[in-house]
């Protein structure tokens, strides 16, 4: 019995001398600055010929880091004490660390004969370090840092970034202007806050720091999206300096498969409505307002929005597109409106169909179809909408139709047109009081005035004949046009709802105007104006006659894009008639 136990015994310690496995992880060092690789050498030796590698090695949590690059290789080494072969096996991996301070990297398993090995897990620590970059001609160097704290994002999903500047000089801090955020193709950026923080005195090593601007990025690709720089000028008595800051590289994640087909490039949380503004019944043939309003937090500046679908009950016209968003806590919140002009075909029941719209939300890690909205609309016939009408309406609308038959020049008559459903504004009645009573008290000062001063005769002197262009500004100022009766006009006009007028009255400004400067046509006119006024009053002046056509042939003019295109024509024609 006692041999038998013996020969067990040297049998099993033949076995395990005959085949060991070992595997350990280890890293070059453990202390690291924030631009240093962590480079990690993973090496599993097997010391015997019955020893099957059954699983790859089997890496831990490093989503800490953003993988570099991997490589692995395996040799024969003889072992001179026991004179036989081991089989190595040497997987090498570079990482960049994603934060900062001390972070545990974790066990690398591998199965063996059916046993599963583990290493032991350990701690690196990452050093904060800023990277600078000096400016040339300073006594005191200045540095810009750009400081992004989540790198690993998704696809269209934003990340904040912070951008600081550091001197050991306070005062430089100050000469720190014409700060020009990073643009690249691959990314959107939009701020946030470009006020600068209060200054902090203790910074990194001892110099100040101040916060000149936040932003966020908005990566529209996958993989490895560097930030560029952020530059900026140093302004001295003596020169002006440029400097930059540093660039900030990004793991963006694909986003996930099996996205719907409605999905486009929306991430974040969206809500999609449709609804129609006007309060009054629609008529068929007439356009009608319809909205499509996207609301949330995300990518909502930049993402696609889903369309109006085309029917044959009704025709749709391309979109005005107005945006209410500000910076939010996970991207840019609020709501944009696409606002269409639809006119419907006949009378009936209309069901206007928005397309299919869905979205990724990074938070729940999933796609969200929202499928299609719609929205039923009732298109009546005129007839219908004249026998829906009340008398006191009928009795304006032919009110209305008389006073713009007999339209007179002398006697603005479009100015008595009743206007329906409206409220008597009686801050309108009180201000012309006061202006007509400031008036008066302004008239009779000036009567007291007058006759306190005495009259002196005096010899009126020959006026001396001057140059040519001196002649040329007595004849421009002779026929200088009052061009505030005409803002005063057109704006009667909108007011009265009188459009074709107010465009034709627009064209007898512009030619009046036109002719002050002995400009006939529009172009002879842009080229005088980037001559005498430079180049982007031409450009604005280009851009209102573009405007002024468009709203001319619109389909439907509304009294909000009136206003907005009263306010330029007043805003352009002040500044060319000073």
């Amino acid at each position: 019995m006692k041999q038998k136990i013996i020969y067990t015994i040297f049998t099993f310690i033949s076995v395990i001398s005959y085949g060991q496995v070992q595997l350990l992880m280890k890293p070059d060092k453990t202390d690291y600055n924030g631009k240093e690789i962590v480079n990690l050498t993973i090496v599993l030796e097997l010391n015997g010929n019955n020893l099957v590698q059954q699983s790859k090695i089997m890496l831990p949590d490093l989503s800490k880091f953003n993988m570099i690059g991997s490589g692995s290789f395996n040799q024969i080494v003889n072992d001179p004490d026991t004179n036989t072969a081991i089989d190595q096996y040497i997987t090498r991996v570079a990482l960049e660390p994603k934060q900062k301070g001390k972070i545990r990297i974790g066990s690398v398993l591998v199965n063996v004969n059916n046993k599963i090995y583990k290493t032991e897990p350990f701690d690196i620590f990452i050093k904060d370090v800023i990277e600078k970059k000096p400016v040339a001609n300073l006594a005191n160097e200045v540095y810009l840092n750009m400081e992004i704290e989540d790198r690993d994002i998704y696809q269209d999903q934003a990340t904040v970034a912070v951008l600081r500047v550091y001197s050991k000089n306070i005062d430089n801090l100050r000469k720190v202007k014409n700060i020009r955020l990073p643009q690249q193709d691959n990314i959107n950026v939009h701020s946030i806050d470009l006020k600068r923080s209060e200054i902090d005195p203790s910074g990194y090593a001892n110099m100040a720091s101040q916060v000149l601007a936040v932003f966020m990025v908005f990566p529209n690709e996958s993989g490895y999206v560097e930030v560029p720089s952020v530059s900026a000028s140093v302004n001295t008595y003596s020169k002006k300096n440029n400097i930059a800051s540093n660039k900030v590289r990004l793991n963006v994640k694909k986003l996930p498969d099996g996205s719907p087909e409605s999905f486009k490039n929306a991430v974040g949380n969206f809500k999609v409505d449709v609804y129609c503004s006007s309060k009054e019944k629609i008529e068929a043939k007439k356009p009608v307002n319809v909205t499509v309003k996207v609301s949330g937090e995300g990518n909502l500046a930049d993402m696609s929005l889903p369309k109006i679908e085309e029917s044959p009950d009704y025709e749709v016209f391309a979109p005005k597109i107005t945006s209410h968003v500000n910076p939010g806590l996970t991207g840019m919140k609020g709501e944009i409106l696409a606002k269409y002009i639809l006119i419907p075909k006949k009378a009936g029941e209309l069901i206007v169909r928005t397309e299919a719209f869905a979205f990724f939300n990074p938070s729940e890690k999933e796609y969200v179809d929202l499928g299609k909205e719609q929205l039923s609309l009732t298109a009546f016939s005129h007839d219908q909408v004249l026998e829906a009408r009340s008398t006191v309406e009928k009795v304006n609308d032919y009110t209305n139709t008389l006073l713009e038959t007999v339209d007179s020049p002398v006697l603005k008559t479009t100015s008595f047109k009743v206007k329906e459903k409206n409220k008597f504004n009686w801050n309108v009645l009180f201000v012309n009081i006061a202006i007509l009573i400031g008036l008066f008290i302004a008239y009779m000062l000036f009567k007291y005035w007058q006759k306190k001063q005495k009259i002196i005769k005096e010899k009126p002197t020959p006026k001396p004949l001057g140059s040519v262009a001196e002649t040329e500004k007595e004849i421009r100022e002779s026929l200088k046009t009052d061009i505030s009766d005409y803002f005063a006009y057109l704006e009667n006009l909108k007011t009265s709802g009188d459009h074709p007028k107010f465009f034709e009255t627009f064209e007898e400004m512009d030619t009046e105007v036109r002719s002050q400067y002995f400009q006939s046509s529009k172009e002879d006119f842009k080229i005088f104006l980037e001559r005498q006024n430079g180049k982007s009053v031409a450009e604005a002046y280009q851009e209102l006659l573009q405007k002024i056509q468009i709203e001319k042939y619109s389909p439907l003019t509304t009294e909000d894009s009136l206003n907005d295109l009263l306010t330029d024509i007043v805003k352009l024609y002040s500044l060319i008639s000073k």
